[in-house]
């Protein structure tokens, strides 16, 4: 199975060509992904929380990883991170669609914000591959210093993967993760 099945939970694979994102424009993978969702109060929301983040770390513990991170953001959405070696980009995936299955699986699928997997080239450049669960589509991200996007290198990306991925065809839904852990 291919990144983007792991990710979207898909039985019949399409092969995105991901390694043009390396041969096109020379970026990696970090190792880092996040899956951003609002929480919910309750007592089921909180053991499927707690259920997903004790498998991640029983999985990643497993293979020498590093345990979960699970944190706040200024607008009431939970990360919860996950943490790999940068050549495990499937293993981060999986990890991170166990998050969005049980999510969605437990009835609160409704509550998924958006989940991304961190990269960066040689000159340190950040850039994020984020995926709209509620749009089943995904969009770049590049981050730059005190809160402005390279937008010429978020279009480029989206040049240099073309049409492995279905991407978000309205660029106001391009919205910046500031701060975003795990990028």
């Amino acid at each position: 199975m291919g990144f983007l099945d792991t990710l979207l939970g898909r039985t019949k694979p399409v092969q995105p060509k991901l390694v043009t994102l390396d041969a096109g424009a020379g970026f990696k993978p970090t190792g880092s992904g996040s899956v951003c969702f609002r929480p919910v109060e309750g007592r089921s929301f909180s053991d499927m929380q707690k259920d997903v983040q004790e498998l991640l770390n029983s999985s990643s513990h497993a293979e020498g990883g590093l345990p979960v991170e699970v944190t706040k953001d200024d607008y009431g959405f939970t990360w919860l991170v996950s943490s790999r070696m940068s050549d495990e980009l499937e293993a981060l995936v999986t990890d991170l669609h166990a998050v969005n299955s049980s999510l969605v699986d437990n009835g609160f699928g409704p509550q998924l914000l958006c989940t991304l997997v961190a990269f960066s080239d040689e000159q340190e450049r950040r850039l994020a591959l984020i995926y709209l669960y509620k749009r089943g589509a995904f969009y770049p991200f590049a981050p730059l210093s005190g809160e402005r996007r390279n937008n010429a290198l978020e279009l480029e990306i989206k040049g240099v993967i073309g049409d492995d991925l279905k991407w978000e065809p309205d660029l106001a839904r391009w919205f910046p993760v500031w701060g975003a852990p795990g990028l």
